[in-house]
């Protein structure tokens, strides 16, 4: 009965005019049309999940199974899309020993990981640096700047200063020109890789007025799409209002961090928005009822905005919540995914501007020192693990219903077109054409 109220509903946006299908070529890249994404012309929803250890685990080619063990178990769970790191610059096993100096080793765990995804037909969104310390960041990058003798005072200046952008520059150039040495497909041609993202969380604290990070988002996300049209963009926000919106400001969970959720995601070269959401960390000595509150109030504002200001779709990039919080059980961890998904499946059934979330984070078996807390095992039976499963079968349910109604749409041309035909060709007959 529910599959009949959802294709009712769809059938009626689309006679409305709500919905538009889009025949295009099936070259297997993940497009965004107006607040939908589209893969091969149909709409398309990214169920998935983190999993920031992906590369580093798989330049140990002794360590590949437990990343072909974590795509197996999210592909049985139904997930689609896995968001890692295509980044660690400097300090211990580094992708980027020094500006342009890169470890091949390291490079060819980022070649098995693309290549098993695209084995278990799981998207990646590949994340270029780090705003945090953890695997270099921004720090290290004006680290190498002060070394060769630049004169920087913040590590914000990776986002000003011309060299340090130009180490930056040249990293995004040499992954998305990387020659896949398990598949033969360089990075930028490549469909098993949804999206890329510039900075895992953003952030410039030294300029509140969010004109640092509007500039540097700006000019990277031209020169990414100077050499890469086919893969989307995103910015990797958190989600933060700015100054473009003063209004909203009071959603925000009292961080001035100087971006701007709407005047950042409406860059041009800006394909869809993104927002984390963790009201644990956020508002860590309020109680769970009032988190929730937040989560809901948080949730509801950025899929409207995205909807209606900025008219893209929106992944929530990041969400989970923490064993290691007091007082934690899995069923307030359950509450914190099903108002996460309950948001998502709400907005897709409509036709939407909310096209997915990802869970922070995946492990497998025996990955007890990559544990923060937020892990999820789904070779681990949980009621959460059955959370994640039943949402990727409603968000499949409602691509399924999406494909049928495009098939009749096409259906519906075709049968005209041949009228038009059947008409032309009576009308001739007997007709003496030419000399």
């Amino acid at each position: 009965m529910r599959h009949l109220t959802l294709v009712l509903l769809l059938a009626i946006l689309i006679h409305q005019g709500c919905l538009h299908f889009h025949v295009e070529a099936g070259d297997g890249f993940i497009r965004a049309r107006g607040v939908q994404f589209l893969l091969n012309g149909s709409p398309y929803y990214a169920n998935g999940f983190n999993a920031y250890w992906l590369m580093y685990t798989a330049s140990d080619p002794s360590q590949r199974s437990k990343v072909s063990a974590a795509f197996r178990e999210a592909a049985s769970h139904g997930l689609t899309v896995a968001r890692t790191w295509a980044f660690s610059d400097g300090g211990y096993s580094p992708l980027q020993y020094s500006p342009g100096s890169y470890n091949e080793q390291m490079f060819k765990g980022l070649d098995f990981v693309i290549a098993e995804a695209r084995r278990y037909g799981i998207k990646l969104i590949l994340s270029l640096a780090n705003n945090y310390d953890s695997f270099g960041g921004k720090k290290q990058y004006v680290n190498w700047a002060r070394s060769r003798g630049q004169h920087l005072t913040s590590d914000d200046d990776f986002f000003r200063h011309p060299v340090v952008k130009g180490y930056y520059k040249n990293h995004i150039k040499t992954v998305l020109y990387r020659y896949n040495s398990f598949t033969g497909i360089h990075y930028k041609d490549d469909p098993a890789i949804m999206a890329w993202e510039l900075m895992n969380e953003p952030r410039c604290t030294s300029d509140p007025s969010g004109r640092t990070i509007q500039a540097w988002i700006t000019e990277m996300a031209s020169f990414v799409k100077s050499i890469d049209r086919n893969h989307l963009l995103e910015a990797g926000l958190e989600g933060f209002y700015g100054p473009s919106t003063p209004r909203r400001n009071r959603l925000n969970p009292g961080l001035k961090i100087g971006t701007d959720f709407i005047a950042n995601n409406r860059i041009p070269g800006i394909d869809f928005a993104t927002a984390h959401a963790y009201p644990d960390q956020w508002l860590s000595s309020s109680s769970d009822q009032s988190q929730l509150s937040f989560l809901n109030n948080w949730l509801d504002t950025h899929i409207q905005d995205a909807q209606n200001i900025l008219r893209k779709p929106i992944l929530i990039a990041e969400f989970g919540k923490s064993w290691k919080d007091p007082g934690f059980s899995t069923y307030q961890r359950d509450l914190v995914f099903n108002t996460v998904y309950y948001k998502i499946y709400s907005s897709a059934r409509r036709g939407g501007a909310a096209a997915g979330g990802l869970f922070w984070q995946l492990l497998t078996e025996g990955m007890g020192n990559f544990r923060d807390g937020y892990e999820i095992v789904l070779g681990q039976p949980s009621s959460t693990a059955n959370v994640i499963a039943q949402q990727a079968h409603k968000l499949h349910q409602i691509r399924k219903i999406f494909q049928r109604m495009r098939n009749v749409e096409r259906w519906k041309r075709a049968r005209a077109a041949r009228a038009r035909r059947g008409r032309w060709q009576g009308g001739n007959k007997g007709k003496r054409i030419g000399n």
